[in-house]
């Protein structure tokens, strides 16, 4: 599993595609979100080309039928699996994401293989949201048996207060950029 973890965002990171091309080749995983942006699909194509070349992990969020298509994992919002009847095949990787204990503990009743527990810090993804701080993450992600990752305001500062022994990946979108 990935140790860093790339985020799309449509406004904070519009074409992700020279991004991913940097990513350390076999050390990395991308999330792609762009919900509701015209050409999904299309870009959710080149990633995953850029993304095979580079042997980094495609998750695709929300969409399970695009994420077998493309041959990518899939990223379940707060553990839920986002079609109303799943298909038979199911992507192998399967990340999640979780905001508090109860979302922790449906991610891995989903069979998410890593979840990422956010906000820790502030972040400009979502203004105003109450981060969790370093100690209320680390008791969280220490209740679930492994690989739980941090996102939320990850950058080179905050990214040294998080804790080695509970912190398996951290995600981001900007520190990548």
């Amino acid at each position: 599993m990935p140790v860093l973890w790339l985020f799309t965002d449509a406004r904070r990171l519009p074409d992700p595609r020279a991004a991913v091309a940097r990513l350390p080749p076999g050390l990395c995983g991308v999330v792609l979100r762009h919900d509701g942006t015209p050409g999904r699909r299309a870009l959710g194509q080149d990633l995953a080309r850029i993304c095979r070349r580079r042997r980094l992990t495609l998750v695709v969020a929300g969409d399970t039928r695009l994420a077998l298509a493309l041959g990518a994992g899939i990223h379940l919002r707060a553990g839920r699996w986002p079609d109303a009847v799943r298909p038979r095949a199911r992507p192998v990787v399967r990340t999640s994401s979780a905001h508090d204990g109860t979302e922790l503990r449906r991610a891995e009743q989903a069979g998410a293989d890593l979840v990422f527990l956010s906000p820790v810090f502030a972040t400009d993804s979502h203004p105003g949201a109450m981060a969790l701080g370093v100690t209320r993450w680390s008791q969280l992600a220490r209740s679930r048996r492994d690989h739980v990752a941090a996102l939320g305001g990850i950058r080179g500062d905050t990214c040294r207060r998080l804790p080695l022994r509970s912190c398996s990946a951290i995600g981001g979108i900007e520190c990548f950029s």
